[in-house]
């Protein structure tokens, strides 16, 4: 169950340190020891590589392409690449996200686009790049990693952040339907607080430094009591890429520990 065994899966933002780690990097070692060929995109050389070699010493395959996911020409050249050493290409993993805190009250555009481009653009690049092969070869699978902030307020202002999760929901329902009779399925995990290697470098920026402090204070946000980790994520992922989860397409799988069906505190 579960097989990937030689599909070619692509995935963006694969990189990140050993621990915690990253949903991307959790995500391309899972599935490549399902079988799947990994093809990466990170714009860190150093952080994807950690993974490659992580995934080759399991003895699993995976390749980097150092870029910008919010590159056009990046983005397409990468896609071709992978068609022209496979042929084909069977999973699409969009990843990459970030937030940074935006009030109403004072957007700075400059953020905002960036938020919009990162989040939400990167995404229909891909997709606009990848979905024509899909289409001719058949089918194929594509998966948005989305986050709760796009239906709920999680304590912080991100609005841009929040806005381009919630776009990137519903241009995964839409496209979902649009695509179904070409066989092709698009999904998205709406993910919670996860403990990645995100939160050391939210912890600095927000916390002053407290990771301690910041890491616990996000514990007690979930109702569950802890917040998730990255192989959860990856976990659902696999799920939902899987042939298992064949007619599964235009939905959202939550995987946040009961923080959207909880009163806020």
């Amino acid at each position: 169950m579960l097989s990937l065994e030689k599909k070619i899966i692509a995935i963006t933002g694969i990189g990140s340190p050993d621990h915690p780690k990253g949903n991307g990097r959790a995500i391309a070692e899972l599935f490549a020891a399902q079988g799947g060929v990994i093809e990466g995109l990170d714009i860190q050389e150093k952080e994807g590589q950690r993974t490659t070699r992580a995934i080759s010493s399991a003895g699993g395959q995976c390749n980097l392409t150092v870029g910008d996911v919010t590159d056009e020409a990046t983005v397409n050249a990468w896609i071709e690449a992978i068609i022209a050493e496979h042929g084909r290409l069977d999973i699409l993993v969009n990843n990459v996200g970030q937030s940074e805190r935006l009030s109403p009250e004072s957007v700075d555009s400059a953020i905002w686009k960036a938020q919009i481009d990162l989040n939400l653009n990167s995404a229909m690049m891909t997709c606009r790049a990848a979905i024509p092969h899909m289409i001719e070869q058949g089918g194929g699978v594509i998966l948005n990693v989305s986050s709760i902030a796009a239906s709920r307020y999680l304590g912080k202002p991100q609005i841009a952040y929040s806005a381009a999760k919630a776009a990137l929901q519903q241009y995964t329902k839409t496209s979902a339907i649009i695509l179904a009779q070409q066989h092709i399925r698009m999904n998205c995990i709406q993910a919670g607080l996860m403990h990645t290697a995100m939160v050391q470098r939210m912890a600095n920026k927000y916390a002053d430094g407290d990771y301690e402090g910041f890491v616990q204070k996000r514990h007690e946000q979930v109702p569950m009591g802890r917040m998730g980790t990255a192989q959860d994520v990856a976990h659902a992922a696999l799920f939902l890429v899987s042939d298992e989860a064949s007619y599964i397409t235009g939905t959202e799988l939550v995987v946040d520990g009961g923080v959207t069906a909880s009163i806020p505190s």
